[in-house]
Formats: structure tokens, sequence, C-alpha cells
């Protein structure tokens, strides 16, 4: 992946957390992203570290939503 596109999926991550934090009414722990020094806008930094700043934010993003998910949705086939 070339870095502008991480940059671009760091930027959608971001998204998605603000969104989702918006969501939900108990605290989110995103510490592990938020300790990191790059955000999306920080076009500077390398690509490896947009490349961990994605895979954390991913990861974080996972273990939060697996967290508050209530119900299970059972795969099917159409």
């Amino acid at each position: 992946m070339k870095k502008q596109e991480l940059i671009h999926l760091h930027g959608l991550l971001s998204e998605v957390r603000d969104r989702f934090e918006r969501q939900t009414d108990s605290p989110l722990d995103f510490s592990n992203y938020t300790n990191q020094t790059t955000r999306p806008t920080s076009i500077h930094h390398s690509k490896n570290d947009h490349r961990e700043a994605v895979l954390t934010l991913a990861n974080g993003l996972t273990t939060e939503m697996e967290d508050t998910e209530s119900e299970t949705v059972v795969p099917h086939a159409d």
C-alpha cells in the first residue's frame, strides 16, 4: 500500500472512531492510539508510522466494538 493510501485509510478510520465515540454512551479506551504521535494530518511522518497508527486504531476499534456489542449477528446466505 502506498503512503498516500495509508494516510487516506488513517483518516477514514479516524472518522469511524469519532462517530463511534459519539454513538456510544460508555467511555472508550483508545489510549494506545492517542499515545502515538502520528495522526492523519501528519503527512510528514513515515509510511511505517502511518501503518502502525492504522493497525493500532483498527485494533482499538474492533476491541471496543466487540466490548459494546450486546447481540451476536448470525451469518446467513441470501
